[in-house]
């Protein structure tokens, strides 16, 4: 069925070829106040999808949910059917992935966080420069507020290596609880068990064979492959470093996280803080 704009459209056409408008209008079932009707609704929408535009080019993996986080921040108050409908006119769809097999999603995590400092994971990410120099990412991340602690590039991370990573941040952040991760040999060396003795802190290693026992590294680790080492093109380690530093901050600071309510994970820790030091203060007066 031909819809009444489409309709309108062909009045024009119709009296082009001699057709009176009157007799246009009673053939195509249009009525005549509306012939030269300009509709104002795509003058308002105009400039909310040239920011989605703009977004959706500087993002390309960020669906229409994220980019109305960054919508709102500049003003614009869309409600979601409104959000999807100039979404899908721009036809700025983001491509979808192909789907993967969910492996005991439900299961519960051994020793989950519930707080910010007290589970950290890390991990390993690989990707190479074009000049063919690998790339070697130690990925860390708070599990709490899903904080990129460090992402630290090398061509080549030993044990030692790792453990002048987790001193640094230790000293910024505190030792945490635990430390998660699986059992490669960098993280179950006698100089990691030994240091992680001398600072008191405990490992939680996953069972073999069960990555979603560390989703949150897994977590961070696709979206840095799929929104940073996929998306760029580095000429050279020094290069790659300077890349995913900057990812990294975009990460804590700026990008919406739907975990996390749509929030940044600055934006919850520091909320996580204040609510904290509202409770000590209410303790304190009780």
């Amino acid at each position: 069925m031909v819809s009444a704009p489409e309709r309108r459209a062909l009045v024009p056409v119709m009296t082009d070829r001699g057709i009176s408008v009157r007799r246009a209008c009673a053939l195509l079932s249009v009525a005549r106040s509306t012939v030269g009707y300009v509709p104002a609704q795509p003058a308002k929408d105009a400039p909310v999808i040239e920011r989605m535009r703009h977004y959706a080019a500087m993002y390309p993996r960020f669906g229409y949910r994220r980019i109305h986080v960054y919508l709102e921040r500049e003003g614009f108050r869309l409600g979601w059917d409104r959000m999807l409908r100039l979404w899908q006119l721009a036809r700025l769809q983001v491509p979808k992935k192909r789907p993967r097999k969910r492996l005991a999603a439900s299961r519960p995590r051994p020793l989950p966080a519930s707080g910010p400092n007290q589970v950290w994971a890390y991990d390993f990410v690989f990707d190479a420069c074009a000049n063919g120099q690998p790339l070697k990412c130690l990925v860390i991340t708070d599990e709490w507020t899903h904080e990129a602690l460090q992402i630290d590039v090398q061509g080549s991370i030993r044990s030692r290596r790792v453990i002048d990573v987790l001193s640094k941040l230790v000293s910024e952040h505190g030792a945490p609880r635990y430390l998660r991760s699986d059992n490669g040999p960098e993280f179950v060396s006698h100089a990691i068990l030994r240091w992680l003795q001398e600072t008191g802190i405990e490992t939680a290693y996953i069972e073999p064979g069960k990555p979603w026992q560390n989703g949150t590294a897994e977590s961070l680790n696709g979206k840095f492959r799929d929104e940073c080492l996929s998306m760029e093109w580095f000429r050279n380690r020094t290069e790659a470093r300077v890349i995913i530093e900057t990812w990294r901050q975009h990460y804590n600071e700026d990008r919406p996280h739907s975990s996390l309510g749509y929030r940044t994970p600055k934006q919850f820790k520091d909320e996580d803080k204040q609510r904290e030091q509202a409770s000590t203060h209410q303790a304190s007066l009780n």
